[in-house]
């Protein structure tokens, strides 16, 4: 590196390393546009992004894991891609900076990104092939191409020394050896020193130091165009591959079902501002999985295949197939045990499908209470997600479903269209499978699904909760009657009580709207005669086993959060 002074750069060379970061960057959206094109005829999921972010994911710990869900909700996906895309920018500017003063290093180093690229996409649950590594590696491979072409047009080019001029009056070379050793000084003429030649030739040095700048120029706008039109090609390609799938659900119209859910009965939505509705609408229920790409999935071409211990009658099934089976509506409320006490994840929705344990009966499945070898049942999604439920809970007369619709319409795809699982009284991840491909019946401990691998417990019930939706923490309320509401849940139990606590008076028994099911949750309301000041409003519920909900605050690992919701507010 050309530098002046105390070894500081010179300014030539912090606008070469500038422009040699800039290199880096763009190697880089060149590697990613490739490889994005190339994944267009491998599969959407292999690009390096998805691959790396779910194996990041996948060793991510429990605790990491909620934190970035409580802060960041459903668009924890969309800030880690966020952040893999911010490191590797951060990566490609060193790696462009090197490059400029070791062409060869840049690109190997690009290159190597290439591999944990693609050594990630092959290793990710749902990988059937090699190939999955095909986007990462061609992506590297023209991006370590276009790092080695621009670093090259930067390397400084350095122009042999010209000969020296002749001056007036200077003995030619040829002549210096008649002449005299030695003279007497004649002192200066002008500023050159005198000698026995006569004035001295100023000292020569090289031409200043060039690079190719319109040669970069070229170089960086052609890798620009090009890296913006494969990547537009491959996001066309990409989304051109789920068209068939939307197609299908575009076409589904959902058959009539044998036997509807019950009217939802009047007073069950509290007449409070503020409340959550009754019935989550699809757009606003939580969505809470690994999926970096949501699934499309043809429900032309959709098969599940239920086999596995004590399945004496394996059985593959179409889309059509399960359609002309007997389909159910029920309300449901699910809940993910990622949700804090008092937090957002859980919604309310009318579900149609089949009943599980049908199916599983027609294959010869016994649960375990009734002498089956099996006690555990693993959902495989088309995403390679493994989920466990208990067979005797599937099997126990609750309403477990493989669902195909959801308030009144086919599943949404970030829902798990075609079809998905659950099961009520459970937490999601023992329960509900999205894009379900695959039933196995194994036991507990022949096998560990991908959410036990990583410490939660094996088996999940869903526990007695309760929240305040109004008035918001930190609310102002006018001194007078406030109305807290909320809802409170206990899938399977139901829900038999709900108290409201003012700072530390007593427990106040709030009223409860109209139950529909004991799989639902079940809203409340509490009018309160607020004095000035401020106050801590408690809610507590207790469910119809009699379990009156905890107040030991619990984390959400292993099986899910415990504890009491409250709200602080000011009465003005």
């Amino acid at each position: 590196m050309t530098t002046g002074q105390n070894n500081v750069p010179s300014p030539a060379a912090w606008v070469r390393n500038a422009l040699g970061a800039l290199s880096g960057v763009l190697a880089g959206i060149t590697a990613l546009a490739v490889a994005q094109l190339v994944s267009a005829f491998v599969r959407p999921e292999a690009g390096p992004v998805v691959a790396v972010g779910g194996a990041a994911i996948d060793r991510t710990p429990p605790a990491v894991k909620d934190w970035a869900i409580r802060h960041f909700g459903t668009n924890d996906k969309l800030v880690l891609q966020l952040g893999i895309l911010g490191v590797l920018a951060l990566f490609a500017c060193v790696l462009g900076v090197l490059a400029v003063h070791r062409r060869r290093t840049g690109a190997l180093g690009v290159l190597l990104f290439g591999v944990i690229g693609g050594a990630a996409a092959i290793n990710r649950p749902d990988s059937t092939s090699v190939t999955d590594a095909l986007p990462s590696v061609a992506g590297a491979l023209c991006g370590a191409v276009v790092l080695h072409v621009l670093t090259g047009r930067l390397v400084t080019a350095r122009s042999a020394p010209s000969a020296p001029d002749v001056l007036p009056g200077a003995v030619p070379t040829s002549a210096q050896d008649a002449m005299p050793t030695s003279v007497p000084d004649s002192g200066p003429v002008g500023d050159a020193p005198v000698t026995a030649a006569g004035p001295a030739a100023p000292a020569t040095t090289p031409r200043e130091s060039r690079w190719d700048r319109r040669g970069f120029i070229a170089a960086a706008t052609a890798a620009a165009a090009a890296s913006a039109g494969a990547g537009a090609l491959g996001r066309s390609l990409n989304g051109s591959r789920g068209r068939n799938a939307v197609a299908s659900r575009a076409d589904l119209v959902l058959p009539v079902v044998a036997s509807p859910a019950a009217p939802i009965p009047r007073g069950a939505q509290v007449r409070v501002p503020g409340v959550s509705p009754f019935v989550t609408a699809n757009a606003d229920f939580y969505r809470v999985d690994t999926a970096l790409v949501v699934p499309k999935v043809d429900a032309t071409a959709w098969r599940l295949g239920i086999h596995g211990e004590g399945v004496t009658r394996p059985m593959t099934l179409t889309f059509d197939e399960l359609l002309r089976r007997e389909l159910i509506e029920r309300d449901i409320t699910l809940t993910c045990v990622s949700n804090e006490v008092g937090g957002p994840y859980v919604g309310n929705a009318r579900w149609i499908g089949v009943r599980l344990a049908d199916l599983l009966a027609e294959c010869g499945v016994r649960p375990p209470s009734r002498g089956g070898p099996a006690d555990q049942l693993v959902a495989r999604s088309v995403d390679g997600m493994t989920i466990g439920s208990p067979v005797d809970d599937v099997m126990d007369g609750r309403d477990a479903l493989l669902a195909v619709g959801m308030n009144g319409r086919p599943l949404p795809f970030e829902h798990g269209f075609p079809v998905r699982m659950l099961v009520p009284g459970l937490y999601g991840y023992v329960s509900a499978c999205k894009w379900i491909k695959d039933i196995e019946l194994t036991t507990f401990d022949a096998y560990d699904p991908y959410w036990v691998k990583r410490k939660w417990a094996r088996r999940a019930p869903i526990k007695t909760q309760s929240r305040i939706d109004t008035p918001k923490p930190f609310a102002r309320p006018r001194a007078g009657t406030v109305m807290v509401a909320g809802v409170a849940w206990a899938q399977h139990r139901g829900i038999g009580k709900v108290e409201v606590r003012v700072d530390d008076g007593r427990w106040q028994e709030a009223d409860l709207a109209a139950e529909d099911t004991v799989d639902t949750w079940r809203q409340w309301s509490f009018p309160w005669r607020a004095t000035r000041g401020g106050h801590t409003l408690t809610v507590r519920a207790t469910d119809r086993t009699g379990h009156v909900q905890t107040e030991k605050r619990t984390r959400t690992v292993p099986d899910g959060a415990d504890g009491r919701h409250s709200v602080v507010v000011t009465v003005d």
